[in-house]
């Protein structure tokens, strides 16, 4: 026969005692017909409780084991009909036990953290690549449309006016105009350099677009527009004694 848990035996005989206890004082039916009194029960649970009991009953008196399914009807009918709990019910009537309470942000909340890098081979790589071979394309374009042959040996006896240095340094020779050379040779460009090399860790927005990092973007600009109306005005605003001159008036005093 099917073994009945412990505590289920203990719960089916408190439940037909208390149902005895009840139905004494009110002068009710038989303990075995007592569900037959509640609708909540229905029909066949109790024709099969009769059944059983009635099986049950002729097994025992012929010598038969423990009355297994007598037991286990008056664990489901007992309680319904004594205290009116649904089938089941555990103290007070719950019918589900909480366990243990789960914070809503600890399993709904999933963030993946974004990832902005790539490979260097071949993104980045590759996009330098191509920007070599444009360069130098550029390059052979440029140098067979545009003369730029090699001056003469220089002559002691004969210094060019106005005397020009190359163009990338012409922005520092026009500061020479302005300044002492302390200030425009060293204190200028060592500032300059100091803070674009500074830049990013005053400016620490991890984003990687141009209109989120406005201070980076500003210093850079302002840094390019700087050196480049310095050449500008070297280039082709300076004549004879490095003199500032009207290139549509006096002409270019400038050599590739």
């Amino acid at each position: 026969m099917t073994e009945i848990p412990e505590h289920l035996l203990k719960r089916a005989q408190a439940a037909r005692d208390k149902a005895a206890e009840e139905a004494a004082p009110a002068a009710a039916a038989p303990s075995a017909e007592a569900p037959a009194s509640d609708p909540r029960i229905p029909a066949h649970l109790l024709e099969r409780s009769r059944s059983a009991k009635s099986k049950t009953d002729s097994d025992a008196a012929a010598g038969g084991g423990v009355a297994v399914l007598d037991k286990v009807a008056a664990v489901v009918a007992a309680p319904a009909a004594s205290a009116g709990l649904p089938v089941g019910a555990g103290p007070g009537g719950h019918t589900q036990r909480l366990l243990t309470v789960v914070k809503s942000g600890s399993i709904q909340e999933v963030k993946a953290s974004p990832v902005d890098k790539v490979h260097t081979w071949p993104h980045l790589l590759a996009a330098e690549f191509v920007a070599a071979l444009a360069c130098t394309a550029f390059t052979f374009v440029f140098s067979v449309f545009v003369n730029a042959p090699l001056l003469q040996y220089a002559n002691i006896n004969k210094t060019p006016n106005p005397s020009k240095a190359p163009w990338y340094f012409l922005g520092l020779q026009e500061l020479l105009t302005m300044f002492h050379p302390m200030v425009a040779g060293v204190t200028f460009p060592g500032v300059g350099l100091i803070v674009l090399i500074l830049s990013p860790y005053i400016d620490k927005n991890p984003s990687i677009k141009p209109e989120d990092r406005k201070f980076a973007t500003s210093m850079m600009t302002l840094f390019l527009m700087t050196w480049a109306v310095l050449v500008i005005i070297g280039s082709f605003f300076r004549g004879p004694g490095f003199n500032f001159t009207l290139p549509w008036r006096d002409g270019i005093f400038f050599e590739l």
